[in-house]
Order: structure tokens, then C-alpha cells, then sequence
């Protein structure tokens, strides 16, 4: 056996990857706000029992290093880097003799979830890929083997027990290193003690949306969205394809839950496809590192053109620009951020749900949501046994060594929100390997180096590299209208989607609750419509507005790309007379006066309409 799961592509060490452009300012502004300044902020991770405080000691502290650990390093930024050192050092010194690892009491052990024993063994793993420090390697070794022992007298429950597979990615690394028997022996008492989401999904009937209140593990968005890959890291034990499950998964779940831009929604459990549902911060990050996972194993280039629409409008829509605030549910037609009446129109969350704030509704997205940027970035080029392939079409960099010799291959470019790529080869001497890209399916087409290739496949070339080579791309992105919820369309242009953006007022909210200061600028705000939200699309007429990229990339007052379009009034109501929640479905009335208006991207937005009615033009709009 070679492990728990084999990959066609491999993830390459933090140190040789190196983001650049866009990808790199949108990093150091979420290490100069929240992400980069929480633990000095924020109760649960300045004074976690993971540290000897007296706070949090379970989730929060490992869900916080797991994207702060990779930001630090591939920025480079030696103030965050000793800060992410201080946090491990203090962690793998606090390790009980027998291999335990989590801040509790030998007698609370039995009742202690293990959730948290997996997660702070991914983050060894990733901390070991950032650093280099064997230490990590032997502390989740011991942690592991603990964990090993102690699931033959205590076995798996709640989050452990719905999660159990993430563990398979640090024993698949440590397996690699020091392959033990108990390894496969705790693989197979994870899967046996597990949550079975393959039995769920053959016989799946959570078709409906959860009803209001009701909250199950098994419907449980975060659950579901870390369960794509939970077959695939399996597969080498099981036999089976490991892209298979994820597949019918996934399709299902978009059948019933899903939206135009690919994720699934659930604003704490299942909530169907109504553009007012919502979807929690968590569920994003979290179905972006399942992509990443699943087109490392499986090679597939679908699960990174979903990965692009995550990345480049769920997450940043539910993320202040400037990364102090964040949602934890984000609305695809979202006409005000504020605190909801009773009942919310949310199916699991509270009132103040889609605030954007320190910590609304929960604190877990506020540590979970910094893997989302700085593990895209470490995705940015996968490495093969046959050599290199660029895999998120972000500018960055990567510097490693092929059969001896020293190469690397820079990406600069402004996609998503332009249409060229410019890769440079760069090699000490000439080296033999293959160099691939991803063509991206959504787009219309494409030509590398003035070769048509078609849309969806991996351009491949493998030859004698010479230093200062280059291979040129350009992908040609038209507008499309894509169907959604009760027959309304969006707009989509190459991984980008539009919305209307909603003229704003933005208020400070700063208090404390519980202890916990929400104060300027980690403080929460309150966010009204100051304009009119009440349109559709009137035809397919459109014009692309190329802008200069601002200091804030994804920034809601300087978008850098637009789409100018026409649209009508609507006769659309708000939601059961809530003035905070637009009706999930319009009147069937458009003015037949159209305006023109400009569209900018989902993730340039705070309030805005996503989903509308559509009128081609050469029919007759009905009434007035």
C-alpha cells in the first residue's frame, strides 16, 4: 500500500511559490486586517487555552493557523511569522507524554471532540510545508498514534465524527515519512467509526430545504462542503474512483441547494436555491480546499474552474474589501445588511446573520476564513512527476528544481478581470519537462502562442526548455446569461459573475457583548439601501468597461471591470413585508422605459441584485 489516496498532481512547498500582482496585494490587505491582526484583537485566539489562557481551546485557534500560517510565509512577513512560530512553539511544547495534544484535562478527554485533534494535525502538516521544522512531523506522528489508541475505547461523535477524513490528509503525509502499520489501522477506524456521507448520498432525501430551526449534522453546510473529498482520500483504501462520489455529490446538492456561481447554499443547514437564502463564510473556504484536494487526487480541471468562481466572487462578496469585516451569510440578491426581524428570513441563523462585522451570528468563520486567499495562492501551480502545471490562473510565481535542475515559470497577469496570461520560463541550464495550463471551460475560447485550443482541457507541452522563453494566452470571455432560481438570470463573463451593485449607506456599529469589543476597524456595520434595487434585465445588449486595479482589488467604489447593460423596473416586493429581505420572486411587470445601468463584479459588492428577471429585447415587455 502507497497510502490512503494517490494524486496526479502534487501541491508544491510554500517557500518556492511566490504570489505576484493582484493575488499579492489582496494577500497583504488580509495581513493588514483582520486575519493578520486577530490575535491581538480577538478573546478566543489572544487568550486561547491553546496557549495557557483561559478562552476557546477547541476549533478556533487551529481553524485561525491554518490560513494564517501560509499567508505569513508566502508574504514573507517576518512580524506574523514569528507570531504563527510563538502559537506552534507553544502547542507542540504543551503535548502531553503520551501523545495528546488539545488544552484539556486528562479527565475530560472521553467528552473532548476530536475535531479539534484533526484539525491541529492539518495544521502541522501545512506548518511543516511553510517552514520546514521536523518538529511538526513528530508531534502529529504522536498525536496521531494518541489518537489511534484512543479511538479504541472512545469512539468518534459529533464534529469528529462528520469530519473524520480530514484526518486522512495529514496520515497520508505522514505515511509518506514514516509509514507505520497503526496508520492503516487508524484509517480504517476512521472510515468504520465515520459518518458514512457516500451511504447518505445513495439514499439521499434532503431534497427540501431544511425547516426553519432545525439543525442536523447531516445537512450541515461546512459538514457538506468538507465531505466532496471525503470518498477521494479514501480511495486507495476502497479501490473506488475517486472522483466518482464527489461528482454525484455535488450534483445533487446543486439540483436542490445550488447557485449559478457553483456553491451550495446553507446558511447553517440546507436552504434550497431561493436567491435570499443564504450561505455561511465557512461553507465557502471550505468547498475551496475540497477543490484543491479534489484536483490534486483526481487531475480533474472542472473542480478548479468551480474553485475560480468560489474564489473570485462567493468569497470576496461575503469579505469587506479592505478584510476587516466579513458576513456570516452572504444573500445572492442582498438589499440590506442589517439586523433582521423576528422570525430572520434564515432557516438556521440568527438576526444579524449577513452583518458585516467581527464576528456575526458565530466566531468560526472569523478564525476558518483565513485559509480561503493564501491556500488559492499555494494552488496556483501543481507539480507532476512530469513537471509543472499552472492551475489557478492567478499571477504568482514558482521556483523549484527538475531532474537537478533549477526552474521556474512566472504568470503575470490582471485575469480574472482581463484576458491575457504571460507566462516566462526561467531555467539555469536547459531542462526537459512538461509545462501545462489549464484552459478554463467557461470560456468561449481560447489561443496559446496564436494556436487555437479548445476551452476545458490542459494545454500540454513537453519539450527542452531554454531560459527566457514564453508562452503567450488569451482567453476570450463573452457575456452569458445563466438560468437560476424560478426562471431568473445572471450574468456571467468568463469565472466572474455580475450583480447590480445597490447605492449604500454604511454604519459603525461598535460595542461589547460578552466580553468581547467590537471597536473600529474590527468593529461591525450596519449597511441600508439608499437606491433602487427593483430591476430586470432588458435584453442582451452589452458593453465591457475595463477599469484601472485599484489598491483594493475586489473594492466595492473602484471595480476593475463593468458591464454596462439595459434593465427595467420591476414590480418586486419585500420578503413576507420585511423591508431587509427582497421577495425571493418579482411581479411579472417591466417599465418599458429601460435604463442603462452598470453591473460590476458579485464580489465588488455589498448590497446588490444578482438573480433578476430577464426580457429579451425582441419581445414586447408586458405592462407598464
Amino acid at each position: 500500500m502507497n497510502g490512503f489516496f494517490h494524486s496526479a498532481y502534487r501541491f508544491f512547498p510554500t517557500e518556492e511559490l511566490t504570489p505576484r500582482g493582484w493575488l499579492r496585494r489582496q494577500l497583504e490587505i488580509q495581513a493588514e486586517g483582520l486575519s493578520g491582526h486577530l490575535h491581538e484583537v480577538w478573546p478566543d485566539i489572544r487568550d486561547s487555552a491553546w496557549i495557557g489562557g483561559h478562552a476557546e481551546g477547541w476549533e478556533r485557534v487551529p481553524y485561525w493557523l491554518d490560513g494564517f500560517l501560509p499567508l505569513a510565509y508566502l508574504l514573507r512577513d517576518e512580524r506574523l511569522i514569528q507570531t504563527a512560530r510563538r502559537y506552534l512553539e507553544a502547542i507542540m511544547d504543551a503535548q502531553q507524554a503520551d501523545g495528546w495534544i488539545c488544552p484539556c484535562k486528562p479527565e475530560d478527554r472521553a467528552h473532548y471532540d476530536t475535531w479539534a485533534v484533526i484539525l491541529i494535525c492539518k495544521v502541522l502538516m501545512v506548518y511543516h510545508s511553510c517552514s520546514g521544522d521536523e518538529r511538526a512531523v513528530t508531534t502529529a506522528l504522536r498525536a496521531m498514534e494518541n489518537l489511534f489508541v484512543h479511538l479504541q475505547s472512545h469512539t468518534l461523535f459529533n464534529w469528529g465524527q462528520s469530519r473524520w477524513f480530514e484526518a486522512l490528509l495529514p496520515l497520508q503525509w505522514l505515511y509518506e515519512r514514516h509509514p507505520e502499520p497503526w496508520m492503516e489501522e487508524l484509517a480504517v477506524t476512521l472510515y468504520a467509526q465515520g459518518f458514512s456521507w457516500k451511504a447518505l448520498f445513495e439514499h439521499w432525501h434532503d431534497q427540501e430545504p431544511d425547516p426553519h430551526g432545525v439543525w442536523r449534522h447531516p445537512t450541515h453546510i461546512v459538514n457538506l462542503m468538507m465531505a466532496l473529498k471525503s470518498e477521494a482520500v479514501v480511495s486507495g483504501m476502497t479501490g473506488d474512483d475517486p472522483d466518482a462520489f464527489a461528482e454525484k455529490m455535488y450534483a445533487m446538492l446543486q439540483a436542490h441547494h445550488g447557485t449559478p456561481i457553483g456553491h451550495i447554499q446553507g446558511d447553517e443547514c440546507l436552504t434550497g436555491r431561493s436567491p435570499v437564502q443564504g450561505t455561511e463564510l465557512c461553507a465557502i473556504v471550505e468547498q475551496m480546499y475540497s477543490c484543491e484536494i479534489l484536483a490534486s487526487i483526481t487531475g480533474k480541471t472542472h473542480w478548479l474552474d468551480l474553485l475560480e468562481q468560489l474564489a473570485f466572487n462567493s468569497l470576496p462578496a461575503t469579505i469587506s474589501a479592505d478584510m476587516w469585516s466579513h458576513q456570516y451569510v452572504q444573500m445572492l440578491n442582498q438589499i440590506a445588511c442589517t439586523v433582521q426581524e423576528e422570525p430572520p428570513v434564515f432557516r438556521t441563523n440568527g438576526t444579524e446573520s449577513n452583518l458585516f462585522g467581527l464576528e456575526p451570528n458565530f466566531g468560526c468563520c472569523t478564525a476558518n476564513f483565513s485559509q480561503g486567499w493564501p491556500k488559492l495562492a499555494q494552488t496556483a501551480f501543481l507539480k507532476s512527476d512530469r513537471g509543472i502545471l499552472s492551475a489557478v490562473l492567478v499571477p504568482s510565481r514558482v521556483e523549484t528544481e527538475i531532474h537537478g535542475n533549477a526552474v521556474a515559470v512566472t504568470l503575470d497577469t490582471d485575469y480574472p478581470f482581463r484576458d491575457t496570461l504571460h507566462y516566462a520560463i526561467h531555467c539555469e541550464q536547459t531542462a526537459v519537462f512538461e509545462f501545462s495550463i489549464r484552459i478554463p471551460g467557461f470560456v468561449q475560447s481560447a489561443v496559446v502562442n496564436g494556436v487555437p485550443v479548445q476551452p476545458g482541457i490542459l494545454w500540454k507541452q513537453e519539450k527542452t526548455w531554454s531560459d527566457g522563453e514564453t508562452v503567450e494566452v488569451r482567453l476570450k470571455m463573452q457575456p452569458a446569461w445563466i438560468s437560476g432560481f424560478g426562471g431568473l438570470r445572471c450574468l456571467q463573463r468568463g469565472p466572474l459573475f455580475y450583480a447590480l451593485p445597490i447605492p449604500e449607506h454604511k454604519e459603525k456599529w461598535e460595542y461589547i457583548r460578552s466580553g468581547v469589543e467590537r471597536k473600529f476597524p474590527y468593529c461591525d456595520y450596519r449597511i441600508s439601501p439608499t437606491g433602487e434595487w427593483r430591476y430586470g434585465f432588458a435584453g442582451e445588449e452589452t458593453e465591457i468597461l475595463e477599469n484601472e486595479i485599484s489598491d483594493l482589488p475586489f473594492s466595492r467604489e473602484h471595480p476593475p471591470v463593468q458591464i454596462r447593460t439595459r434593465m427595467g423596473r420591476v414590480a418586486w416586493e419585500t420578503y413576507s413585508g420585511q423591508r431587509e429581505v427582497c421577495a425571493e420572486l418579482p411581479g411579472d411587470r417591466m417599465d418599458l422605459s429601460p435604463e442603462t445601468h452598470l453591473l460590476q463584479p458579485y464580489g465588488c459588492t455589498n448590497l446588490r441584485m444578482t438573480l433578476m428577471p430577464f426580457v429579451p429585447a425582441k419581445e414586447e415587455p408586458s405592462g407598464s
